[in-house]
């Protein structure tokens, strides 16, 4: 179901309360426990407090969503969960009959997302997690779009940099399980539509595009980490103490460009560097997010090409 939850879903009126069974105060308010059948058919069973809809409860609406978590004043507030027709469900913090605060979404496609919630979408620190592919998005969100910085993680490689409105922006890294990173940028390229549509309004699509510049040995994950010498330039690296009886060379450090699976912690390249420095200004395509089914085939195919 979409993120637009259940505002649509009548709930109970203010000046039609349909039946009712349970305590009251002396005002013949609903106060206490109780069970109202309303006149659309919903129903509510849980607590009251002057009339209104407070402390836990559970609400289940006609069409088969239910809410299940506490109220205050006939609103959803607190810890809850919604589960909503189409089977998807939310976990988490309410506010003002809002999604708001931390919780946890499963989607009808076993996508989940877990991280922070304002005003009913995903803003703040979060994950996505795409269950057909095993990829994760972690990362900031704003307005329930995909921004700013964050990780998005594969299978076998992540990708490090900034992302704008889904899209990935500016300089970034490609970080590959076998022990290298390839750096580079994505450039937003602007693609109108063919020609069949000129009778409706020209559309503009931007279609991000990875610009390889040059491929690393893997470096820790940290911002502040200042830019490393090349293994050659490497004080202690062009000498080495000979061993006993003097007179052994010592073996040369070459310019890494690839780092042969299993050595992901050797500073040292493999023999097979010649496929990842042939590729390393190949143009990839990336595929623009989208919150619920995605397809990271493309891309993922073309990393692919990388590794083998």
């Amino acid at each position: 179901m979409s993120d637009l939850g259940s505002e649509e879903l009548e709930e109970e009126g203010e000046n039609d309360l349909g039946e009712y069974e349970g305590e009251r105060n002396e005002a013949g308010e609903r106060h206490g426990h109780g069970k109202a059948r309303l006149p659309n058919g919903d129903i509510y069973e849980g607590n009251y407090e002057h009339g209104k809809r407070h402390g836990q409860g559970i609400y289940k609406f006609k069409n088969g969503a239910r809410y299940i978590g506490e109220y205050v004043r006939n609103q959803k507030h607190g810890q809850g969960t919604f589960i909503y027709p189409d089977g998807s469900r939310y976990e988490g913090e309410w506010a003002d009959d809002l999604r708001h605060g931390h919780g946890m979404y499963y989607y009808i496609n076993n996508d989940t997302y877990t991280g922070e919630w304002f005003a009913h979408q995903r803003h703040g620190q979060g994950t996505y997690f795409y269950a057909e592919t095993g990829s994760k998005y972690v990362g900031t969100w704003v307005n329930g779009q995909q921004e700013g910085a964050a990780e998005l993680i594969h299978l076998n490689h992540r990708y490090q940099g900034k992302f704008l409105n889904k899209n990935p922006v500016g300089p970034g890294k490609y970080v590959f399980d076998i022990g290298c990173e390839q750096h580079g940028e994505y450039r937003l390229t602007d693609v109108e539509r063919g020609e069949e549509e000129e009778e409706e309004e020209t559309l503009i699509t931007v279609i991000p595009k990875w610009k390889a510049t040059k491929i690393t040995e893997l470096a820790l994950w940290t911002p502040t980490l200042p830019q490393e010498q090349p293994a050659a330039d490497r004080p202690g690296q062009e000498e080495a103490p000979g061993a006993e009886g003097g007179g052994e060379m010592v073996e040369e450090v070459q310019p890494l460009t690839d780092v042969s699976e299993g050595e992901l912690e050797s500073t040292r390249p493999g023999d097979e560097e010649g496929d990842a420095s042939r590729e390393d200004r190949e143009e990839f395509q990336y595929d623009s997010l989208d919150q619920g089914n995605i397809s990271f085939e493309e891309e993922e195919g073309r990393q692919s090409e990388l590794l083998e």
